[in-house]
């Protein structure tokens, strides 16, 4: 069988030292410590607060909304290296993503609320 030399193997080049080995490892177990963090307030809150039509419920709706989106924030800063760049760039990234995200929450919670509604 022929060998082909159009293959690149890319791991042979990557030449990392041990102390950005462990760098890269400590920022892993900070992101991955972090995030469950915030995943374990939410269950928490959501095993404390039973569901109902009180207020307290309502603004657990809004705190688990909000959270979720931090938390996907925290992702792409950690995992797409979004953090490591300027802070103009970063919000010239989020902020459309931000705006969406809340326009859909805006209209699925309006849209929501009338479903119920008689005209």
């Amino acid at each position: 069988m022929e060998q082909r030399d159009d293959i690149i193997e890319y791991s042979l080049y990557n030449h990392h030292s041990e102390e950005e080995g462990k760098k890269m490892r400590k920022k892993i177990w900070k992101v991955t410590l972090i995030l469950s963090l915030v995943t374990l307030f939410e269950v928490i809150c959501g095993l404390i607060f039973k569901q109902g039509d009180s207020f307290s419920w309502h603004a657990i709706k809004v705190i688990f909304i909000i959270l979720t989106v931090v938390k996907a924030g925290y992702i792409v800063l950690s995992f797409m290296h979004l953090g490591d760049e300027k802070k103009a760039f970063k919000w010239i990234i989020l902020l459309p993503y931000l705006i969406f995200i809340f326009y859909l929450i805006f209209v699925g919670l309006t849209e929501g609320a009338a479903v119920g509604m008689k005209m």
